[in-house]
């Protein structure tokens, strides 16, 4: 995974300000701010270096919002570079950087905030004598800003305003909500229901990837997902432009897909890259405790059953983390529960954690937002409570709610496991089969 993308928001070219000052701000860029940014391990990206055609507000917009990290430079109040942070401050609540030349002076509704100051030459271009104690100091709030701290004034003084929803939405929510293009989102609509290779040609239509709008290689990229075309997904990514390849919700994709190609270790690299730079996430840890559940089962096929053990108690232990980062997503809840009732002897924290997942789902249902998912994780927790009429009820509600086939084959993945589990301890109800059975009907 190449270098978390910082979008640099500033003027081009050699500029004159009002008081007849110069600023060559490109010499800013090359001399001290892009090489900051790769000090901290990041990759600086201008406005100006866009290679996208069409109108260019787009992927400015498109930048501010997804590019992970940024650097406005404030020098000579350009309007357009406070308008673009004041858009970065209203969606991001951390990792902006401000930075501006020595004498600037700074708008009363940003004076708090800190700023890095560099020194520049009567001709405009950086002070040599200061560059370097600048660009470490620009590095050093870049290193700091991945740990989160809030740098946004409307998060930083306002309580309770919520963050955009941006990071760690449900893959097919950005997709419903994404506005694009009527005729693609038909075209791969159409190609969704028919197959991979329908979904190929699609693409193929689309041209080159990285100047597509990105609703459509959103919706291109689960398209292929639909399909299990785990391959293709990753091929895609390659394609995307930066920002949007690098957006959390394709990172955690790319990491699933990599999971599906049995590509582990790679797959681990990227979500335990993703944690490392933004934070634990329910959607991240679930991903990545796939990973480590898929881990469990080839080590027990090959019969090497203290790797086996080692590798469960590692997917519990993650699949915990995740529904501990986000109580309302109980996907890593009922998946932790599950595997718990696998362990010899079951585990005993599942009685407890039982009641906790259910309230999780009910509380979701009950906002009117219910999905395959919130339906399939009741039908679990009904078998794990050897329920058969809950099971059935549930069973009926969630192939109601099939949207692509690899949800029922993932569903009954886990059913046979707690099936196979309880019949070596010969306590596995008849009806239990019937159960799975019925689901694996739909994902065939």
């Amino acid at each position: 995974m190449s270098a978390p993308l910082c979008f640099v928001l500033m003027p081009f070219g050699v500029k004159k300000g009002g008081d007849g000052t110069i600023v060559d701000f490109d010499r800013v860029y090359a001399d001290l701010i892009a090489p900051a940014v790769a000090d901290a391990n990041l990759a600086p990206l201008r406005a100006d270096q866009e290679t996208n055609s069409g109108i260019i507000h787009k992927p400015m917009f498109e930048r501010l919002i997804l590019c992970p990290f940024a650097v406005a430079d404030l020098t000579q109040a350009n309007a357009n570079v406070y308008y673009e942070l004041g858009v970065r401050h209203a969606f991001r609540p951390a990792s902006t950087i401000q930075i501006m030349s020595e004498g600037t002076r700074l708008p009363f509704d940003i004076q708090m905030l800190r700023t890095i100051p560099y020194k520049l030459l009567p001709d405009g271009t950086p002070d040599p004598a200061r560059l370097a104690a600048a660009r470490e100091g620009i590095a050093k709030f870049l290193s700091e800003a991945r740990k989160g701290a809030k740098d946004s004034p409307i998060f930083q003084l306002l309580d309770g305003v919520r963050e955009p929803v941006l990071e760690h939405m449900r893959t097919d929510v950005f997709r419903d909500q994404a506005e694009y293009s009527v005729r693609w989102k038909d075209a791969l609509a159409v190609a969704r229901k028919d197959s991979k290779a329908a979904v190929g040609a699609v693409e193929a239509q689309l041209g080159d990837i990285a100047n597509v709008e990105s609703g459509v290689v959103i919706d291109l990229f689960l398209s292929y997902r639909a399909r299990s075309a785990w391959a293709e997904m990753v091929a895609l990514v390659s394609k995307m432009a930066p920002p949007l390849a690098q957006s959390v919700m394709v990172r955690e994709q790319l990491g699933l897909a990599l999971n599906r190609l049995k590509r582990r270790d790679e797959a681990e690299r990227v979500l335990n890259s993703l944690i490392e730079e933004r934070g634990p996430s329910s959607e991240t840890l679930g991903i990545l405790g796939r990973v480590y559940k898929d881990r469990w089962e080839e080590e027990l096929k090959a019969g090497n059953a203290i790797e086996a053990e080692g590798f469960l108690e590692k997917a519990i232990d993650t699949y915990l983390q995740g529904f501990e980062a986000d109580w309302r997503d109980a996907y890593p809840g009922v998946n932790a529960v599950t595997l718990m009732e696998l362990q010899e002897p079951p585990d005993e924290r599942r009685a407890g954690l039982i009641p906790v997942v259910r309230y999780a789902v009910d509380r979701k249902i009950a906002r009117g937002k219910a999905d395959y998912w919130d339906h399939a994780t009741l039908l679990e927790l009904a078998v794990l409570a050897m329920d058969q009429k809950e099971s059935s009820r549930h069973l009926s509600r969630a192939l109601a709610c099939i949207r692509e086939k690899w949800e029922p084959e993932t569903t009954v993945r886990n059913l046979r496991l707690i099936r196979e589990a309880r019949e070596r301890r010969g306590s596995a109800p008849a009806w239990s089969q019937l159960i799975e059975d019925t689901l694996a009907k739909k994902a065939l």
